[in-house]
């Protein structure tokens, strides 16, 4: 009995023991196993985006005659996107042309006549020198060469109103082409053949395809360190493309106010095939410390 009881204390001492080695051992600091990094990375977002997109709008009223770009169509700066329904255009443009012409007809009269009567001035002159006529018939003959010039320069100016009329019809005609303004390609259509349309109603939605710039904003203390021609990285989350390289190419001179930030626009250098306008990417720019 003495020995069992022995036993059993030197168990508890040893369960002692090792309880105070494991306390010891939980208190006592472990190495980290990592050290922090030495450079870190501000991460923007903000979209992708081309200087030239707009809505092309009918610059006067008609019935559209024809559709000539669909949805998807790469255009070229004055490619005919649309045709109105031109033919009263035509038809007033036609008359202004006949006119000029007969205006014109006008004037060549007019100047053959104001040579007749410079030709009889010159001889009425001749015949007062040898007073085989009164002075009245000569003033007559002048006078009568005068009026003449006149009626030539208002002629003349017909001519020129007439030409002007024709221009203006020329540019309504023009209007009646609706054109992409620059080359892009077709990503709206809003109209259909035989819809009528008034000035300044929407029809298409052409935007470049190139260059791709990025926009996006940053707090005011890169102010200092960002500038043109800096390198970034553009990294396209919900599309599967490698990270592309952006060159910075505006910064705004001035902060906004009501949230601390600047606005930076850069281009994307060499982009993938797979980066469209419109999408929002992630700018990595390493941090200020």
């Amino acid at each position: 009995m003495l020995a069992a009881i022995v036993a059993a204390v030197a168990c508890d001492d040893t369960k002692s023991q090792e309880g105070v080695v494991a306390t010891a051992a939980a208190q006592s600091p472990v190495a980290p196993s990592a050290t922090a990094k030495d450079t870190e990375e501000y991460v923007a977002s903000g979209p992708i985006v081309v200087e030239n997109q707009v809505d092309v709008a009918a610059q006067r009223g008609g019935q559209v005659a024809r559709i000539l770009a669909e949805v998807g169509k790469l255009v070229h700066k004055g490619d005919v996107l649309a045709l109105l329904d031109d033919r009263q255009v035509a038809a007033d443009r036609g008359a202004a042309a006949a006119k000029v012409l007969s205006l014109e007809a006008d004037v060549k009269n007019w100047e053959a006549e104001v040579k007749v009567l410079q030709s009889d001035r010159d001889r009425a002159d001749k015949m007062w020198e040898a007073q085989l006529i009164t002075k009245e018939e000569v003033e007559h003959v002048r006078y009568k060469e005068i009026a003449d010039e006149y009626e030539l320069e208002r002629a003349r100016q017909n001519v020129q109103i007439a030409r002007d009329q024709l221009r203006s019809l020329d540019v309504e005609l023009e209007k009646t082409h609706i054109a992409a303004p620059f080359d892009g390609i077709v990503a709206r259509r809003y109209v259909r053949a035989g819809q009528q349309v008034a000035a300044g109603d929407r029809l298409f939605w052409v935007t470049a395809v190139s260059p791709l710039q990025v926009k996006f904003t940053l707090p005011e203390k890169f102010l200092a360190k960002l500038k043109r021609g800096d390198e970034l990285k553009v990294v396209a989350s919900d599309v599967l493309v490698p990270s592309q390289t952006a060159r910075v190419i505006e910064i705004s001179p001035v902060v906004d106010p009501s949230s601390s930030t600047i606005e930076v626009l850069a281009v994307v250098v060499h982009p993938s095939a797979d980066l469209r306008p419109g999408m929002t990417v992630q700018i990595h720019i390493e941090k200020l410390r």
